[in-house]
C-alpha cells in the first residue's frame, strides 16, 4: 500500500476507536497557533487546563518561535539543561492537538521527522531518546552535513527505547490522522517497522525487547509492550493492513503473561526476557493505567483499583525530605511501590534525599484519565480529586522556574517533592512538559492511545 492514509477503516471491533475515549468534543478546538479553548468535564478546571496548554505553547516557543522545533522537557536549572526528551515531546503533540493548537503540534512533529531522517549514524526509522531544544541541528565535522544534535551525556540518552519510539510513532500517527499528511504516516510506519524488525522476540515470554541499550538487551517491559500494542493498532487503522493487528497482539500477549490475578495488577516486565520481575520495589503505576487506556479489557480493570489503593500517598511539609512548606499538603499517587519504600537516608547531591510521601503528578493525571474512561461507580469522583490535586500544585509549585530564562506560567511540576521511582531515576519539584501534557489530556478526556 502507498503512504496515503487509508480512508476505509477495518472492523471497529478489532481496532482502537477513532474518537476521543471520553466523548469530549474537540472538533471545534482546531485553531492553529492560537490560545486553546479545551473542553473540560469540570467547569472549575477549564481555566486551569487552558493555562496548561498555554504553558506547552510557551515552552515550545522558548528557543524558536517558527520552524520545526522541540520543547525542553524540564526547567532550566533542573540539571538537564535544554534536553528535549522524545517521550515528552510526543505527549506535547497530543496535548496540543487536544487543546486545539495544530500548528505547534506540527512543528514538534516536523522536528521528529527531521531528526529521524538526519541522524549522523543511521537512517533506518528510529530516533534517539533525547535531543537539544536550543540547537537541534549541528554540522557533522566529518562530513560537513547538517545532522540532528542529540544529547550524548549520560550515554543512555543516545540510544533508542521501544517505549519512546512507540510514543513518537503514536504522536505522528495522531498528526497523520488529524492533518491527512502522508509524511507523518511515513514517519510513523518507519518507526513501527524498525520496532518489528529489531525487537520482536519469540523466546521466553515473547513480546518486544527494550531497544538498543547494550546493558538492557534482554529486558522486556510491560509499559513498552502496551505502547507497541496501541501504536501498531493505530498503524493498522491508518494503513488498512491487518498484519499490524497480529503484530500488536504479539505485544499484548506478553503483557497478559505479567498479570497477577491473585492481587489484581500487572508486574513490570522481565530482566532476562523469560522470567517475570516480581521485585516488591518495582511495581509501577503506569503499567496499570496504560493497560486500561491501551486495551480497555474488563478482565484487567482491577489494576486501576490496585494502583489507586496501593500507590496512594499524601505529602506534607513534615515528611522526611519533603520540599513542601507552610501548611500546604497534597495527595495523589506515587510512581511505584519503590517510591513508597525508598531509603530516606540516601542523598542526591543536587536534589536531596527522597520523600516517601511525594506525589507524582503525571501519575495523578494518568489515573484520573483511566478512571474516568472506565466509568465505574465512584471513578468520576476519584478522578476529580486527583485532578484537583494537580490544579492546587499548578498554582503553588514551580513558580519562577524558567525555560530559556523565560518564566512561563501554567505548568505542572513532575513531583511534589524528591521521589525515588525504584528504577534508578527520580522525579523532582521541577516544571515538566510530560506532566503538563498528561494533565491536559486528562482535563480534555483525551486517551492518547486512541485517535482524537
Amino acid at each position: 500500500m502507498s503512504d496515503e492514509i487509508a480512508t476505509a477503516p477495518l472492523s471497529r471491533r478489532s481496532l482502537l476507536g477513532g474518537g476521543a475515549a471520553l466523548g469530549v468534543g474537540l472538533a471545534g478546538l482546531g485553531v492553529q497557533d492560537a490560545a486553546a479553548q479545551p473542553t473540560s468535564r469540570s467547569g472549575s478546571s477549564s481555566g486551569s487546563v487552558r493555562s496548561a496548554v498555554r504553558f506547552l505553547q510557551g515552552v515550545t516557543d522558548a528557543y524558536h518561535s517558527t520552524g520545526f522545533r522541540l520543547a525542553q522537557s524540564y526547567y532550566d536549572d533542573s540539571g538537564l539543561r535544554d534536553t528535549a526528551f522524545v517521550y515528552d515531546n510526543a505527549l506535547a503533540i497530543i496535548a496540543l492537538l487536544a487543546g486545539g493548537d495544530t500548528g505547534r503540534a506540527r512543528a514538534i512533529g516536523d522536528a521528529l521527522l527531521w531528526v529521524q531522517n538526519n541522524d549522523e549514524e543511521f537512517n533506518d526509522g528510529r530516533v534517539r531518546q533525547a535531543y537539544h531544544a536550543n540547537a537541534l541541528t549541528k554540522v557533522d565535522p566529518r562530513t560537513g552535513r547538517t545532522v540532528a544534535n542529540y544529547v550524548g551525556d549520560p550515554f543512555w540518552f543516545i540510544h533508542s527505547a521501544v517505549g519512546d519510539l512507540s510514543w513518537a510513532g503514536i504522536a505522528l500517527a495522531q498528526l497523520a490522522r488529524r492533518t491527512r499528511s502522508a509524511s507523518y504516516l511515513t514517519g510513523a510506519k518507519r518507526i513501527a517497522q524498525w520496532i518489528f524488525d529489531n525487537t520482536r522476540s519469540t523466546s521466553g515470554l515473547g513480546g518486544y525487547t527494550f531497544g538498543t541499550r547494550p546493558d538492557l538487551q534482554g529486558f522486556k517491559s510491560a509499559e513498552h509492550n502496551i505502547d507497541v500494542y496501541a501504536f501498531f493498532r493505530m498503524i493498522a487503522r491508518l494503513t488498512g493492513r491487518g498484519a499490524w493487528l497480529t503484530r500488536a497482539d504479539h505485544a499484548w500477549e506478553f503483557v497478559t503473561r505479567l498479570w497477577n490475578a491473585e492481587d489484581g495488577f500487572f508486574w513490570t516486565g522481565s530482566n532476562d526476557g523469560s522470567t517475570i520481575n516480581k521485585s516488591p520495589t518495582q511495581l509501577p503505576l503506569d503499567v496499570q493505567t496504560w493497560s486500561w487506556l491501551g486495551a480497555r479489557r474488563q478482565r484487567y480493570a482491577a489494576a486501576l483499583d490496585w494502583a489507586a489503593t496501593n500507590l496512594a500517598t499524601t505529602d506534607t511539609p513534615q515528611r522526611t525530605n519533603s520540599a513542601l512548606t507552610g501548611n500546604y499538603k497534597v495527595s495523589g499517587v506515587a510512581f511505584g511501590s519503590g517510591s513508597l519504600l525508598a531509603d530516606t537516608e540516601s542523598t542526591n547531591p543536587v536534589n536531596g534525599g527522597p520523600d516517601t510521601g511525594a506525589v507524582w503528578f503525571e501519575g495523578n493525571a494518568q489515573l484520573a484519565l483511566a478512571l474516568r474512561d472506565r466509568g465505574q461507580r465512584g471513578d468520576a469522583d476519584a478522578a476529580d480529586d486527583l485532578l484537583a490535586a494537580i490544579r492546587s500544585a499548578q498554582g503553588r509549585l514551580g513558580a519562577g522556574q524558567t525555560f530559556n530564562s523565560k518564566v512561563i506560567p501554567g505548568g505542572i511540576v513532575a513531583a511534589s517533592s524528591p521521589m525515588d521511582t525504584g528504577f534508578g531515576f527520580g522525579y523532582y519539584q521541577h516544571l515538566h512538559v510530560g506532566a503538563t501534557s498528561w494533565y491536559v489530556m486528562a482535563g480534555t478526556g483525551t486517551n492518547p492511545y486512541r485517535f482524537l
